[in-house]
């Protein structure tokens, strides 16, 4: 896995958190190097938001230690209050103050002489002009960016970002994001932001962490993640999938789809995951599977496609088809590597998923 080029700026080693009878976090271990932009991805309530107060010092871990850089900020016999850790946060709802204006909001917290640092930060975040808007006066995006504006301002280690996109509309999202990761990406600042949003986490993070039940269950980045997921649950968290049994019969895993090259394993049930990406579809009278749901989305269409066993399958594929109307019958096949999953304990059977490319059942 690719990482920054400097050293760890932030690592967490065995923290648990407890809130009663209720573990937030159990055994947590990740490390963060200099430079990179790191995703937390997990569902509501798997103790991601808990990890991030405990990297920013608005938790006490029950167990374990967390540094910054070489410099332990909270474990036995120590502990390091947020504003000594030398961490920025930018909230959830972005927490500005409503009564100071963009100057006043982004210069607070900077003890001496702030004017030059609020105006090189306020230029890196483009909202050079808009110094005396008051928070009321701007846009979701830039009230977003007066936040990451204020946590930049300090100089820090390292930022946080909880869930930074959440009080956006859908159209705007994805350009707020991608003009947070290019600043994020100029100030050369090592940053963790936690989502539960797949799509955001894969386009913006240059590591990804998977996690579930308080522990982490992978790291990598987007592509090994999302191509190389080693346990069934994190190939349905981390993008769609479809999950199919199959047999291994003689080096071949026999499937609804076809045929697939499983040299080495030894015979027996398997579950197969393959992404709607990888596998096409024909209009064919004498296919096996029949479309039972079609969704258009200009650039491409999801197209669902149900067997004869009831199993469905579903397929994107690229700009319009209209001849797969609902109703049509039709061949389903894989055009890429399958991923093959162990039925006992749902481990991936290829770590690398060094599958070859299927060929079509006779």
């Amino acid at each position: 896995m690719m990482t920054g080029a400097g050293g760890t700026v932030l690592r967490c080693e065995g923290v648990s958190r407890r809130f009663d009878d209720a573990v937030a976090l159990d055994g947590f271990n990740l490390q963060v190097q200099e430079g990179d932009l790191l995703a937390l991805l997990g569902p509501s309530g798997c103790g991601k938001t808990t990890a991030l107060r405990v990297m920013a010092g608005f938790e006490r871990p029950s167990a374990g230690e967390v540094w910054v850089g070489e410099r332990r900020v909270a474990g036995p016999n120590t502990w390091v209050a947020p504003e000594g850790r030398r961490i920025g946060m930018v909230f959830q709802d972005w927490a500005l103050f409503p009564h100071l204006d963009v100057w006043h909001n982004v210069a607070f917290g900077l003890a001496d002489g702030p004017d030059e640092r609020v105006r090189e930060v306020l230029e890196m975040v483009h909202l050079t002009g808009l110094e005396r808007r008051m928070p009321h006066e701007l846009s979701g995006g830039q009230q977003q960016r007066v936040a990451l504006a204020r946590a930049l301002a300090p100089g820090p280690e390292v930022i946080l970002l909880d869930e930074p996109f959440s009080n956006l509309d859908a159209t705007l999202r994805a350009r707020v994001r991608a003009e947070v990761r290019e600043v994020l990406k100029e100030a050369k600042v090592t940053a963790v932001f936690v989502t539960h949003d797949q799509e955001e986490a894969l386009s913006m993070a240059d590591v990804l962490a998977v996690m579930d039940n308080g522990k982490i269950l992978q790291v990598g980045t987007p592509h090994e993640v999302y191509g190389a997921p080693a346990t069934r649950s994190i190939a349905a968290m981390v993008g769609e999938a479809n999950f199919l049994t199959g047999t291994v019969d003689s080096g071949k895993v026999v499937t609804q789809l076809g045929l697939i090259p499983a040299p080495g394993l030894a015979d027996g049930p398997v579950e197969i995951m393959v992404r709607p990406e990888s596998v096409t579809v024909a209009k064919d009278s004498e296919g096996t599977a029949t479309i039972v749901a079609v969704e258009f989305y200009g650039h491409d269409q999801l197209v669902r496609a149900e067997f004869e066993d009831g199993n469905v399958v579903e397929v994107r594929l690229l700009g319009p088809r209209p001849d797969l109307h609902i109703g049509a019958p039709v061949t389903v096949s894989l055009c890429a590597p399958a991923h093959l999953f162990r039925l006992d304990d749902h481990k991936s059977l290829f770590p690398f998923c060094g599958l070859d490319r299927v060929k079509a059942s006779s």
